[in-house]
């Protein structure tokens, strides 16, 4: 049996996850964002932290309630875990359901970013298009959901994104064509999520777009962190001036239980 930690819980949980570098994490314990579950409310020996798609595990990963908690899931979840025990339970339990790739971990130092490359991008900007900032009009712009559906997703409601998240978007022809919000947040930060329309690509768009989120945070003393899913987003990090940190494995697992309930 599991439950779902409440309150004070944080404060157990912190230590067992101290070994994943991830913002995502910190949206939780620092009670921005995402829910967790618990084997013990008092003393908990295994633990999940789920952030919209993004689950995490700590713990011991060899008793009963780490299973249960393996199939707690969203009906399409990224795992990450810190340890080679987590990752073998992963794959015994999942077997066939689960698909291992890499992510990539950039380092966190607002140092790396400087401002005038930024400006230098934005003044790039090509002719026809608009960057602008995500507003209550934006916000429900068909154009700017259907680019990614985890703009804003992971806030109580769009007010509740446009109070504490931020987000800018192109605009060709009055359609969004390329956009980059605030994932999630923290005490810090943000986590960055960007996303292009396929047909606007390799034009230097989410540069353009990213620098103008960018200077934003930095305006507010807020670090945009950047997490690749991909080899192109670490290629557009490193262009805006990240440096690279690792690679990590991540486990992306299609919730068969869910999907047969939706």
């Amino acid at each position: 049996m599991f439950y779902e930690a409440k309150g004070n819980i944080r404060e157990h949980l912190a230590p067992m996850f101290k070994n994943i570098d991830s913002t995502i994490i910190l949206s939780y314990l620092q009670g921005h964002m995402g829910t967790a579950y618990v084997d013990d409310l008092e003393n908990p020996t295994v633990a999940q932290i789920v952030v919209g798609i993004f689950v995490f595990y700590a713990g011991d990963p060899n008793t009963k309630e780490a299973e249960e908690l393996l199939f707690n899931l969203p009906e399409f979840a990224l795992v990450i875990v810190d340890s080679d025990d987590w990752k073998y339970r992963i794959e015994a339990v999942h077997e066939s359901r689960v698909e291992k790739f890499k992510r990539y971990r950039f380092e966190k130092n607002p140092e790396h970013l400087k401002r005038i490359h930024f400006e230098n991008n934005l003044s790039s900007l090509p002719e026809g298009y608009e960057i602008k900032k995500v507003d209550k009009e934006i916000v429900k712009e068909a154009s700017f959901n259907e680019l990614s559906e985890d703009f804003v997703s992971q806030f109580d409601s769009v007010d509740d994104f446009l109070e504490r998240g931020v987000g800018y978007v192109l605009l060709h022809e009055g359609k969004v064509v390329c956009a980059a919000t605030s994932f999630s947040i923290y005490d810090s930060g943000i986590e960055i999520e960007i996303a292009t329309h396929p047909e606007y690509r390799r034009k230097g768009l989410a540069t353009i777009t990213a620098s103008a989120l960018i200077i934003d945070c930095l305006d507010r003393g807020r670090y945009p962190s950047w997490d690749g899913a991909n080899t192109e987003s670490v290629e557009l990090a490193k262009k805006l001036g990240y440096i690279f940190k690792e690679s990590y494995d991540t486990y992306f697992i299609e919730n068969i239980k869910q999907l047969k309930n939706a």
